[in-house]
C-alpha cells in the first residue's frame, strides 16, 4: 500500500543479498545487543553457581544453559533481521496466534513453580512462558491493525487492537502477570499515541488502569502483598527487595570485587529478575551505567531511524517494540533498586531464562528488519516533494 501511496526508488540491481543486509542494518544497535549478551554471560558466571549447588547440579550447568539459549536467540536475532517488513508481519501474525492460544489454555495445563503464578508450561526438560511470546506478536498484529485503519475505508483496526489489548491484559492479569500485562498495555498506547490517538482517550485509559490497579489490589492477595511492601516504609532484610537493596548498597561505585558478592547466596532469582542486584555488587555503578547505556543506545537509535520512516506500519511496529524493549530494562532495574513494586520481569539478553532470551532474540530481529534503510526513500523526502 505505501509503494502504491508514496512510490519506491529502484534498489541497485546486482547487489549481493549479505552486503545489502550489511550495509542497511544499525551495526550499532547489534552490537549493543551482543555486549548486552556477554555481560549476561559474565555475571552468569556469579550468580548461577550458587543456585546451581543448591539445586545439586554442576556449578555451570545455568551458564551453561544460558550460553546455549543466547546462542539460539542471536541465531534467531540474525536471521529476522534479514526478513521484509511484509515477511515480517505475516510470521509475527501466526506467532501472535499460536501464542494467545497457548495463552488461552495456561490456567488449564500450565504451572506455577510454586511461585503463585501459572505462567508456564512445563516441557520437562524445561519450560515455556506464552505472555514472552506473545509481545512482539501482538505489537506486529496491532501496528498492522492501527495502521489498516488509517487507510480510506479501512478497517476500524484501532478498536480491534483495543479488544484485543483487553483481553490478553485480562488473561494475564488472571494468571497473575501484572508486569506483562502493564507492558502490553503500555506499548499499545504509545503506537495509539504515535498513530494520532485523541489525549482524552489516553486519560480515559489512564484512569481505567487506575481502576483496575484498584480492583486488583483488593481482590488480589499477591497483588496486594506486593504493593504493601513497596509501600512500606521499612524494608525486610529477609525478602527478595531487602537483599537487593544491600547488595546494591555494598557494591558502591566500583564494587567488592568479582566473585566477592554475597546477594548470590540469598537471592533465589539472583540470576533473573534481580541480575541487575549482581551486577551492582560485585562490578559497581559503573557497570550498571554501562548496561544502562546499552539499552538506551539501542532505544534512541532504532526511534531516530524510525522518525524518518515513511512506512505506517513499520513506524508503529518499531517504536512499540522499541519502547516495550526500553520499558522493560527500566522496570527490572527500578525494582531492584525499589523504585516500582516487584514484577516478576527479566532484564532483556541480561537475565537467564530460555523463553525471554529467544523471545527477546525475536524482537529485537524483528525491530533491527524494521529499522533497516530502505530504498523507497525516507519521510522527509515526501515532506520536500510537498512544497514543490
Amino acid at each position: 500500500m505505501t509503494e502504491m501511496v508514496y512510490g519506491t526508488v529502484a534498489r541497485a540491481s546486482g547487489e549481493p543479498i549479505l552486503p545489502r543486509w550489511w550495509r542497511t542494518l544499525d551495526k550499532w544497535s547489534m552490537a549493543c545487543i551482543f555486549a548486552l549478551f556477554g555481560i549476561g554471560l559474565l555475571l552468569g558466571l556469579a550468580a548461577s553457581p550458587p543456585l546451581a549447588e543448591r539445586n545439586g547440579l554442576d556449578a555451570f550447568y545455568y551458564v551453561k544453559r544460558q550460553a546455549f539459549f543466547g546462542g539460539a536467540a542471536l541465531i534467531v536475532m540474525l536471521a529476522t533481521t534479514m526478513l521484509t517488513p511484509r515477511v515480517a508481519r505475516r510470521l509475527g501474525v501466526i506467532a501472535f496466534c499460536l501464542a494467545f492460544v497457548a495463552l488461552a489454555f495456561l490456567p488449564l495445563l500450565g504451572t506455577d513453580y510454586g511461585k503463585g503464578a501459572v505462567r508456564w508450561y512445563s516441557l520437562g526438560f524445561g519450560s515455556f512462558q506464552p505472555s514472552e511470546f506473545l509481545k512482539p506478536g501482538f505489537i506486529v498484529i496491532t501496528a498492522w491493525l492501527i495502521s489498516a485503519s488509517q487507510d480510506i475505508n479501512g478497517p476500524p483496526g484501532k478498536t480491534y487492537s483495543l479488544v484485543i489489548t483487553l483481553m490478553i491484559v485480562a488473561m494475564l492479569a488472571l494468571q497473575p502477570d501484572f508486569g506483562q500485562a502493564s507492558l502490553i498495555l503500555f506499548s499499545w498506547g504509545v503506537m495509539y499515541f504515535v498513530a494520532g490517538a485523541p489525549i482524552a482517550l489516553l486519560l480515559a485509559m489512564a484512569g481505567a488502569v487506575l481502576f483496575a490497579g484498584t480492583l486488583a489490589y483488593e481482590n488480589s492477595e499477591h497483588f496486594a502483598r506486593r504493593i504493601d511492601g513497596f509501600l512500606s516504609g521499612q524494608i525486610d532484610p529477609n525478602t527478595q527487595i531487602g537483599y537487593a537493596a544491600n547488595a546494591i548498597q555494598e557494591g558502591g561505585f566500583f564494587g567488592v570485587g568479582v566473585g566477592e558478592g554475597q546477594v548470590k547466596w540469598s537471592l533465589p532469582d539472583a540470576h533473573t529478575d534481580f541480575i541487575i542486584a549482581v551486577a551492582a555488587e560485585e562490578y559497581g555503578l559503573v557497570l550498571v551505567l554501562v548496561i544502562l547505556t546499552l539499552f538506551a543506545v539501542i532505544t534512541v537509535r532504532s526511534l531516530m531511524r524510525l522518525m524518518r520512516e515513511r512506512d505506517p506500519f513499520i513506524r508503529l511496529a518499531g517504536t512499540g517494540m522499541a519502547c516495550m524493549f526500553a520499558i522493560q530494562a527500566l522496570i527490572n532495574t527500578g525494582v531492584a533498586v525499589r523504585l516500582l513494586p516487584a514484577k516478576g520481569m527479566t532484564l532483556p539478553f541480561v537475565s537467564y531464562g530460555g523463553s525471554s532470551l529467544i523471545a527477546g532474540g525475536v524482537m529485537v530481529g524483528m525491530l533491527l528488519a524494521f529499522t533497516r534503510k530502505r530504498p523507497q526513500g525516507e519521510i522527509g523526502d515526501l515532506l520536500v516533494g510537498r512544497r514543490h
